[in-house]
This record gives structure tokens, sequence and C-alpha cells, in this order.
């Protein structure tokens, strides 16, 4: 076995026990973080007319934002379901558009909005932390699904 192939088990593993000992704040962020993560990979490869890798960056994101569409609750808070969900909605419509239409600016747009929604939910799960008597998680972790790699 190479060394990038045991890598590569090493991180797979890593990441499905991190998945697993999420809470549901926890799996909205990873969710969240990577979105954004596979746009900006899109996003890149889209600028320098990689068409391949552009369609998988853009389908992973576009992906994410239809489960994290799907998985609103609305038994809590009906109103602000339906104003996510309409935003949710918006932001898939746009990445659709973009991937057909190759327009950068229609996934810039889609990344700014993922990026400010991750930052809200920081704030929220740091809040909650606060409320539960809970140390909150740090807002920028490294691993599979961190933005800074």
């Amino acid at each position: 076995m190479s060394q990038a192939t045991s890598q590569t088990r090493s991180a797979n593993e890593y990441l499905k026990m991190k998945v697993l000992s999420a809470n549901p704040e926890e799996l909205r962020l990873m969710l969240l973080e990577g979105a954004i993560k596979f746009g900006r990979q899109g996003r890149e490869a889209m600028a320098v007319n990689k068409h391949e890798a552009a369609f998988l960056g853009i389908s992973q994101c576009r992906n994410i934002v239809f489960e994290l569409l799907t998985t609103i609750r609305e038994d809590i808070d009906p109103e602000l379901a339906t104003n996510a969900k309409a935003l949710y909605a918006f932001m898939y419509r746009e990445i659709v558009d973009a991937g057909f239409e190759r327009d950068v600016k229609k996934l810039d747009r889609v990344l700014e909005l993922l990026e400010y929604e991750r930052e809200t939910w920081v704030m929220l799960m740091g809040q909650l932390s606060k409320e539960r008597g809970i140390a909150p998680a740090p807002a920028e972790r490294k691993g599979p699904f961190s933005l800074q790699g």
C-alpha cells in the first residue's frame, strides 16, 4: 500500500469517526464547510477552464446545499424554516445555473452566502454552548472539512 493510499484511508477513518461522533449542530457546520470547500474548488477550476474539476466541485457543492435544504425542520419555527428553505433553494438554483452557464459570478454569490451562513452558524453554536454550559468548540477547525485545506 502506498503512503498516499494509507493517508487517504486514515483521513477517511478520521472523517467517519468525526461524523459519527458529531452532534446535529456540528454536522450542519461540517456540511456548510464542505459546501464552501467544494464550491471554491469548482470556482477555481471553472476560472481556468478545467471543466471536469469544475463539474465535480460544483456538483458536490450543489449536493450538499440540497442536503441542507431538505433537512430543515419546520416543527420548531415554521416561518424561519420557510425563509431558510427559500434561501437554500435560491442557492441551489444559482449553483445549477452557474454550472450550466459557466458563470463564476453566480458561484461567487453562493459562496458569499454560504460563508455568511457558516459564520452565523458558528455564532449560534457558541451561544448554544454558553446556554448549555459547555466549552465552545473552536470556530476554525483543521480536518477534512476545514476551510484551510
